[in-house]
């Protein structure tokens, strides 16, 4: 096992992997930015050094500084967590030349499956279902592409994800201008500004599989996590199982996933990302090379710890479980994403000082956060305040688990989502599960007929 891990990532997934790591015995050596002094994760870790100054640029994304840090401290190995470096197969590389192990895939794998239209590619060849779309990347010829595949279509950058280069076209007309604007997009945020089309599933459902794999070839596939409830490609809601996942299906999707980690001679965590059709049908998109931000909801039922898996995976220790036993579902849980925004004014960011909080509790509910009273939200990074996670013996009661602890939660100083996700919660197509991933624009278009309706003035 490892004498000391540093972790090269911020807020509450570096508070996870600190306690993660402190329960296995591991110290822990926290990074921090100069507008990052003041959080927990800093105080809670064995040691802290500074990385440079805020913007992300020159410190979380700093490699030189990382490396420098873990060579200061004696850590040996190097948890990235999520987004930042955590898909870069040149910081993997980085760390590995550098005498230290990186808790994650290998540098070859991230780089197989981490470019989408190469891992499409070997997708097609494990025998994975994919969209239909051109067999990898292109520069000319989009239109005959995007005939020949069925308007409407999707351009997609190849490299990267969280929405960042992608757009939707319905006509053909269209299609010229939102591929100079992917790939414009692509170039900026991924350095890479190749793209490639697909065909658009209509009202799909985001649908997930977990997979976790050792070195010695060992590969196991969990329950589905039912990503759905998502804004311009960001989730927000997350749960496991989906609603809309029968048994049978399920197990074909962990199956596909299992195979496409074994083409892709995958180690470590990760998540098989799927298109479920309104037809039942799923088609794959892509794979995560990292520990998700949803991770506690398998965690949740499956009764494991995804962290400690990833560490002790690293230092090459055997799967300690068969697929039976990761396949086993042990009720429903449902993820929220708290951010520091303002769903009133189109989500727009609020940074700012926390100057109370209240925390929910009681059976069945985790928080996953880094805030506290008098912490102060910079403005530099994400606005993920937190994850608060509802499990129960099934979904309706998960569901008003969940809304009992978003009515606990207290956030003064800042505006917050937890309004948003109660309404969420309340509207009769979430709770009968019948949803899909439109369904936050129909909710924002419900809620603005609404408001217009409160505030007419009605005629004498």
């Amino acid at each position: 096992m490892f004498k000391k891990i540093l972790i090269a990532n911020r807020s509450e997934i570096a508070v996870r992997v600190i306690r993660a790591a402190r329960e296995l015995g591991i110290p822990s050596v926290a990074v921090y930015s100069e507008a990052d002094r003041e959080s927990l994760h800093v105080a809670l870790a064995d040691e802290a050094v500074c990385i440079g100054p805020a913007p992300s640029t020159q410190s979380y994304l700093n490699v030189e500084a990382l490396l420098a840090a873990a060579k200061l401290t004696g850590a040996d190995a190097v948890h990235p967590g999520y987004g930042f470096l955590a898909e870069n197969a040149d910081f993997a590389q980085a760390c590995a030349d550098f005498g230290l192990t990186f808790i994650g895939p290998t540098p070859q794998a991230i780089r197989k499956l981490g470019h989408k239209s190469a891992a499409k590619a070997l997708a097609r060849e494990a025998g994975v279902p994919v969209v239909p779309g051109t067999a990898g990347t292109i520069e000319t010829g989009f239109l005959r592409e995007a005939e020949a595949v069925g308007f409407p279509v999707m351009v997609k950058a190849a490299a990267g994800g969280g929405g960042k280069g992608l757009r939707f076209v319905r006509r053909p007309e269209d299609l010229e201008a939102a591929v100079r604007l992917a790939q414009t997009e692509a170039k900026t945020a991924f350095k890479d500004g190749s793209v490639y089309i697909e065909k658009f599933i209509e009202r799909p459902r985001h649908v997930e599989i977990q997979i976790a794999a050792d070195r010695q070839g060992g590969v196991a596939a969990f329950p589905e996590r039912d990503c759905s409830v998502q804004r311009r490609h960001q989730k927000l809601i997350e749960e496991s199982p989906s609603p809309a996942v029968p048994a049978k299906t399920r197990e074909a999707m962990q199956t596909a996933a299992a195979r496409l980690a074994k083409a892709a001679r995958y180690s470590n965590v990760g998540t098989v990302e799927f298109l479920l059709a309104p037809d039942g049908k799923f088609y794959f998109i892509e794979v995560n090379t990292r520990l998700q931000v949803e991770h506690p909801v398998t965690e949740c039922v499956t009764g494991l710890d995804l962290v400690a898996l990833q560490i002790a995976l690293a230092a090459g220790e055997r799967l300690p479980f068969g697929q039976d036993r990761a396949s086993e579902i042990r009720g429903h849980a449902i993820e929220h994403r708290i951010n520091a925004e303002d769903p009133d004014h189109g989500f727009a960011p609020r940074p700012g000082r926390i100057s109370d909080l209240r925390l929910p509790g009681g059976p069945g509910v985790r928080m996953d956060t880094h805030i506290y009273p008098g912490y102060t939200v910079p403005m530099y990074y994400d606005s993920l305040l937190g994850k608060l996670i509802a499990h129960a013996p099934d979904r309706p009661a998960a569901i008003r688990r969940a809304l009992r602890a978003l009515g606990e939660l207290h956030v003064e100083g800042i505006p917050t989502t937890a309004g948003f996700h109660r309404r969420v919660l309340a509207h009769p197509k979430f709770r009968s599960g019948e949803f899909d991933t439109h369904f936050v624009e129909t909710l924002k278009e419900e809620h603005a007929q609404g408001a217009q309706a409160a505030h007419r003035v009605p005629v004498a």
